[in-house]
């Protein structure tokens, strides 16, 4: 139960998101609308064949939140979507996942709910699927028991700007990881923070609905993510934020904001046995050529890299096992450390820092390692 403060938060945040906010127009700040980037075919190709009441509520054809949240090599994969709204990433999942697969959406606004159940017959018919491969569900993040959502039932935790509301983030993570099967990944993107905020900014109403209030200093990611027991975060991409609302920076301050991407998995435990080397084979449809898995590691067709113990063990104990050739490394084999580790070369897992360097003169997205799996950022 959450207490009652995180009561009154809730509360709040389904008011402002089931009454206050009808389009994306009226919201108060920047924070929760990305700009506009390029998106594979595939996914284009898939946005059209989402009814255009699901894909105009609340976002108007821009996408609300920090960016869509679909990782890669997804066919067969079962899919929970944290805050799925009124259900457009669903049912862009339900088309990659294919009929086979099966994607759950949970979100704790009924009207959000009710948009999105109102079009499944719709959906599927329209995919040609004989049989639902979508449900929606009423429930809060933190208690997926409450859905009946089993142990171990997901291949993906996917959410997009939605962590950020809840003011347990803790329970969050610990629920999806609960939900995941071994190997399984959690794929989220969301708000961080350069500093921990203050409470004058945690305890403002319209700050709560902007997705700044609950924005998570970036530091902690890392902290929770290792007592829930994940692996370490991997930085995918990384965007800056603006407030654009001269009363609410005011209150803010000198805290800057940033939307970014993180990857992480639910790794056994006796996987962690070292350093590695490993060769892509380029078998994941739209990214042949070249998977770019983070900011650190980009993996290119037949080429051999060098990993660390932790992304060593997520590529062999993941669904992206049967899509590389990996082998131990030799005793004198130089690897990457983890993030915030002193070695060879130091891990980008700071998305300021990250923002940093694209900010460069010499800096290229490419380059930088900061091409996500649905294009530059």
């Amino acid at each position: 139960m959450a207490d009652p403060c995180g009561k009154q938060i809730h509360r709040e945040v389904q008011d402002y998101y089931g009454r206050e906010l009808q389009k994306s127009e009226d919201l108060k700040t920047n924070a929760c609308i990305t700009s506009s980037r390029p998106l594979p075919k595939a996914v284009n190709d898939a946005l059209e064949c989402v009814h255009e009441e699901v894909v105009a509520s609340l976002a108007s054809h821009r996408y609300y939140g920090c960016g869509l949240s679909i990782p890669e090599c997804l066919v067969s994969c079962r899919i929970l979507d944290l805050g799925s709204g009124s259900g457009r990433d669903c049912y862009l999942l339900s088309q990659l996942v294919g009929e086979h697969g099966h994607v759950t959406g949970i979100d704790m606004t009924e009207s959000q709910v009710k948009v999105a159940k109102k079009h499944i017959a719709y959906h599927m018919d329209k995919f040609g699927y004989q049989r639902p491969n979508v449900e929606f569900l009423q429930a809060y993040m933190e208690n997926l028991r409450d859905a009946g959502l089993a142990d171990e039932s997901y291949d993906i935790v996917i959410s997009n700007c939605v962590i950020n509301l809840v003011p347990d983030k803790k329970a969050v993570l610990q629920e999806a990881y609960r939900v995941l099967k071994p190997g399984g990944e959690m794929y989220f993107s969301d708000i961080y923070t350069s500093q921990r905020l203050s409470d004058a900014v945690r305890k403002h109403r319209v700050l709560w609905g902007e997705c700044l209030a609950g924005a998570l200093y970036w530091r902690d990611l890392y902290s929770i993510a290792k007592e829930v027991g994940f692996s370490p975060p991997c930085l995918v991409t990384a965007s800056p934020i603006t407030i654009g609302n001269k009363e609410l920076e005011g209150i803010i301050g000198d805290c800057r904001f940033a939307s970014a991407t993180f990857r992480m998995f639910k790794v056994p435990g006796n996987s962690w046995s070292g350093p590695g080397q490993v060769i892509y084979n380029g078998g994941i449809v739209g990214h042949e050529q070249e998977l770019v898995f983070d900011a650190n590691f980009t993996f290119k067709e037949g080429e051999v890299v060098d990993v660390d113990a932790e992304m060593a063990a997520i590529l062999q104990t993941s669904r992206f096992s049967k899509e590389f050739l990996i082998r131990t490394s030799g005793p004198n084999a130089a690897a990457q450390q983890g993030c915030c580790h002193k070695g060879v070369k130091e891990k980008i897992c700071d998305p300021f820092q990250l923002l940093e360097q694209l900010a460069a003169p010499d800096s290229t997205c490419h380059a930088r390692g900061t091409c996500g799996p649905l294009g530059c950022c």
